[in-house]
């Protein structure tokens, strides 16, 4: 089987992950891969903020938490890294570039055996004073979306794998 394909339907989204460390060089190879993908008009107006310390990590999940209304039961499932994907707004291709450096992200972790799983509720309360606060301390530019945070860290337990629907293909050349 072609490997990339392989790699493609075998990953899986993690929602629990180990306490072992992801390398500087296979972090890199991740963040090499998400630079690497396309963008609107090449305009790779993104930013990739990446999150390592547990602290921040945890200070991040809590005001996420609380400004989603979520605050008692809200988690990232305790990966090792975050990533935060953030764009301008005034780009219209913003949500799908950082979709694409995401996915390109997972792809590359999981050809590395790091698991992977895509964070979104951010995107919807980047502007909650307490939550656009922290990210300005985190470095993110105060015009910018976090249209995405990836999850990276080593699996606990393997993802489920998801049946995917069928008859969502239609050729058009046929009719």
């Amino acid at each position: 089987m072609n490997l990339i394909y392989e790699n493609i339907i075998s990953r899986r989204s993690c929602r629990s992950f180990t306490d072992q460390e992801i390398s500087k060089d296979n972090l890199d190879l991740i963040l090499k891969a998400g630079i690497s993908a396309p963008s609107g008009m090449n305009r790779q107006s993104w930013q990739f903020t990446v999150i390592r310390k547990q602290a921040n990590i945890a200070k991040l999940e809590k005001v996420v938490g609380k400004a989603a209304n979520r605050a008692e039961n809200y988690d990232f499932y305790a990966p090792n890294v975050i990533i935060l994907v953030s764009n301008d707004p005034e780009n219209v291709n913003g949500l799908a570039d950082a979709s694409c450096a995401m996915e390109n992200m997972f792809l590359m972790a999981h050809s590395l055996g790091i698991a992977s799983c895509w964070i979104n509720q951010l995107r919807t309360i980047c502007d909650v004073e307490e939550v656009r606060e922290l990210l300005d301390s985190y470095g993110i530019p105060s015009n910018h979306i976090v249209w995405g945070i990836a999850d990276l860290g080593y699996a606990a337990e393997i993802g489920k794998e998801v049946v995917k629907k069928e008859n969502v293909i239609k050729f058009v050349d046929s009719l």
